[in-house]
């Protein structure tokens, strides 16, 4: 069964292994998300990431696509018995609203409709799903506050946000004696990316370089892109596409390769199995978001959290 962990200064009690719902509602129909899902929980998994605008880039899908899928699959289980994460204030992007929607008004919305999709009363952790640098700290954090206070959430993160704004947006909920962003939701994995590509793609904000003292103060790290969208299994297999390419394909991946497949022998692990586990062994709280299109994809990948890296082998792959 997949390791749980409480969750740093939270009421939480997570998987290490968070399911990312991406795909599910438009690439996936609900059968197959309902199939997905119940691997998922099969294996000891509880913990279930979303967002507000996964789908809305397909014209067609619902509104939501991915929330209302989790909902519908919520509705056949006890509520109680899963983490929901969900994100708002992206983009409105099936208005093609693309001005900066991190305002208390557009939380708001964002927040009831997330509600709604989901079927749920209460968010378990809220995440801001990218930052408004133009504006204070202060009236976004006020809203937070009054969010949680009124019980539509139970906890708030901060996605995609700088290391400095969120040491701000802490410090003054501290000031206020309440509790602050909870966890940072991170552009992170074993691949080390090209910043200017990945930022391209819409990947900000990379863990490496800016998160380390957040992180071993405290703040857990929720890794998004943990996988690093398989690259290391592709590049393996010859496989990488242009995207993933432009993202990763560096020197330093390719040493990575060597060492990630010389540790994928000696535990008798996937390639993919080392990639994840590199995230399930760091020292500081971090749980990883993977994805998978099937169930057998899941339960392939879930195989990650029995292994267990030494400090050596986390070196040796970092430093290669």
């Amino acid at each position: 069964m997949l390791t749980k962990t409480a969750l740093n200064d939270t009421n939480l009690t997570v998987s290490r292994l968070c399911y990312g719902t991406n795909m599910l509602g438009w690439m996936l129909d609900q059968g197959k998300s309902n199939a997905i899902l119940d691997t998922f929980a099969g294996l000891g998994g509880n913990f279930i990431d979303t967002a507000r605008s996964y789908g809305d880039w397909i014209p067609d899908a619902p509104i939501g696509a991915s929330e209302r899928a989790v909902g519908a699959w919520l509705k056949t289980r006890n509520r109680d018995d899963f983490v929901i994460a969900t994100k708002g204030g992206f983009f409105d992007m099936r208005v093609g609203d693309y001005r900066n929607r991190v305002t208390p008004e557009d939380i708001a919305a964002d927040l009831a409709q997330s509600q709604d999709h989901l079927g749920i009363e209460t968010i378990d952790l809220y995440f801001l799903h990218t930052d408004n640098p133009e504006s204070p700290v202060e009236p976004i954090i006020d809203a937070m506050i009054a969010h949680r206070e009124a019980g539509r959430i139970r906890h708030f993160g901060a996605s995609n946000w700088a290391a400095e704004r969120i040491t701000a947006a802490n410090a003054y909920a501290a000031s206020l004696g309440k509790q602050g962003f909870v966890a940072s939701e991170t552009f992170w994995g074993l691949a080390v990316p090209d910043a200017a590509a990945a930022a391209q793609q819409g990947y900000v904000h990379y863990y490496e370089g800016e998160y380390e003292s957040l992180h071993a103060g405290g703040l857990p790290i929720v890794a998004y892109a943990a996988q690093s969208g398989g690259y290391f299994s592709k590049l393996a297999a010859g496989s990488v596409g242009e995207l993933l390419a432009a993202r990763y394909v560096n020197p330093a991946n390719a040493r990575r390769l060597a060492v990630v497949q010389s540790l994928a022998a000696k535990h008798g692990a996937s390639i993919n199995e080392i990639a994840l586990s590199y995230m399930l062994s760091q020292p500081n709280q971090t749980i990883a978001i993977f994805g998978g299109s099937s169930p057998e994809q899941v339960a392939e990948s879930a195989k990650a959290d029995a292994i267990r890296l030494t400090a050596e082998e986390l070196e040796a792959l970092r430093t290669a």
